[in-house]
């Protein structure tokens, strides 16, 4: 049992003085110890982390936050509409990485979402007053100056995604490219010969890589991609199905269409539905994310599976690198996809 005489604090545990005191060393020392500074003797250091074993000493946390000017919280965020976050399984994914990575450290996760010019502008300000150490983005659209901002402010900052192909902010992405190349190769490969395809928000890098793949596997099964035969979307369900009733106004004879989303394949598989067609027997249909969802369309769909657990934990663990060691290293990572076949192709 730990005596918590006088030095103790108001609640009964032992306090830092008291620890110094066991160990004979002075407050400050010992602040060190616990902050992990190199300006310790493994002597000492080895005597004070025993006075704190046989005090049963806890650093309070948040006065080890101020003394090394940490605020020990992380923010996430989503530029997108409350509505997007929990109706997109990509968000959940990249959520369920990030606080996994997170469960053994003491750092907090603050999730903001961005909607509006005045939310940025509010955030900003919040990011400028240090109440967070580093800053984790999702879901950004090329127009958006928040990484611009956080560049300016020295705030350590990772992005889910890239912006361009030049993108020199510090980053964890997925071969979107190479995803719907496998994507369109592989209707073709069974023998569709009309392949549409219904991209995301093209003013998203991934989005424009999406559509790249899409057309660079026609080119390279020596067909010319047709405009009619492609439709624009936004990632969610209800712009696949406007789409895919597009197409089909359009293109009445398509047999297979690649989505740059599952939720949108959704989407397309309702208006494919309504409009007569069945899956795979009219028109083969894959989609990208390879979400739980996939697995329980009927028929269950074909997609491109990209790591979204995986690229939350790599963002967070270089954005806790970026944190300690001051940005020496500026993380540009790409993870490979790839295309898990089911019976909707």
């Amino acid at each position: 049992m730990v005596r918590t005489g006088r030095g103790s604090g108001r609640d009964g545990r032992p306090t830092l003085e008291q620890v110094a005191a066991r160990a004979g060393v002075g407050r400050g020392t010992v602040s060190r110890v616990i902050n992990g500074s190199p300006r310790v003797s493994d002597r000492t250091r080895a005597t004070v982390e025993a006075a704190i074993a046989d005090l049963g000493y806890v650093p309070h946390r948040a006065a080890r936050a101020l003394a090394a000017n940490r605020a020990d919280a992380i923010a996430l965020v989503i530029p997108e509409a409350e509505a997007r976050l929990f109706a997109e399984p990509y968000f959940s994914g990249i959520i369920r990485g990030v606080t996994a990575e997170l469960a053994d450290t003491d750092i907090q996760l603050l999730l903001t979402l961005i909607r509006t010019p005045k939310e940025r502008q509010r955030f900003g300000q919040y990011a400028s007053s240090r109440r967070v150490d580093g800053v984790l983005l999702v879901s950004v659209h090329g127009d958006d100056p928040l990484p611009d901002l956080l560049t300016e402010i020295g705030m350590p900052a990772v992005m889910n995604g890239r912006r361009s192909a030049q993108e020199s902010f510090p980053h964890v992405d997925c071969d979107n490219l190479g995803g719907a190349q496998l994507a369109v190769e592989h209707l073709l490969g069974r023998g569709r010969g009309t392949v549409a395809t219904i991209t995301g928000p093209l003013d998203m890098y991934a989005a424009q890589c999406r559509l790249a793949g899409y057309q660079e596997a026609l080119r390279a099964a020596g067909r010319e991609a047709d405009d009619e035969l492609i439709a624009h979307g936004d990632f969610t369900e209800e712009s696949g199905h406007a789409a895919m009733r597009a197409l089909l106004r359009r293109r009445p004879g398509l047999d297979a269409v690649f989505c740059a989303s599952d939720l949108m394949a959704i989407g397309a598989r309702r208006a494919l539905r309504e409009m007569g067609r069945t899956v795979p027997g009219d028109v083969a249909l894959v989609g990208f994310d390879d979400s739980s969802m996939a697995r329980h369309m009927d028929p269950p769909l074909t997609s491109v599976r990209q790591p979204m657990e995986g690229m939350g934990r790599a963002m967070t663990r270089a954005l806790l690198a970026e944190i300690t060691d001051g940005g020496l290293e500026r993380p540009r990572t790409v993870l490979p996809t790839e295309l898990v076949r089911r019976s909707s192709s």
